[in-house]
């Protein structure tokens, strides 16, 4: 599976952003996949996950009730829509895939196979 993340930018407080990952390969539809960021100086976070089927997301404290995961298996496309951003979201955002074994997302970073290059969000306040 390889990934491409995009959508990033420059934004102002408060405002919202959609980020999107496009995949491709043949096993997209049966790999959980989530979103991760890193900013500057710090480890990377895990952000939000959804299963292969889009059933079930989860999200990491900092973005719940702000940000939603989904996906479009017939465009092997997932995104994460972000709202009401602060400047404490500024970070590289990373799109990642599991294995298609693995049919659920987790929060840590090494359980993923497949990443990314990574986008560019900066809120500034």
């Amino acid at each position: 599976v390889q990934l491409q993340a995009s959508g990033g930018g420059l934004v102002q407080a408060g405002d919202s952003l959609r980020l999107s990952c496009a995949a491709s390969g043949r096993t997209f539809s049966r790999n959980a996949m989530g979103w991760f960021r890193q900013a500057p100086g710090k480890e990377r976070e895990f952000v939000a996950g959804i299963s292969w089927s889009g059933g079930s997301t989860y999200y990491g404290d900092s973005v719940k009730g702000r940000f939603t995961i989904s996906r479009d298996n017939a465009k092997n496309t997932v995104y994460l829509q972000m709202n009401s951003l602060k400047p404490e979201d500024t970070a590289v955002y990373y799109c990642a895939a599991r294995d298609s074994r693995w049919p659920v997302p987790v929060t840590r970073a090494g359980a993923y196979d497949y990443w990314g290059q990574g986008t560019l969000v900066t809120v500034s306040s």
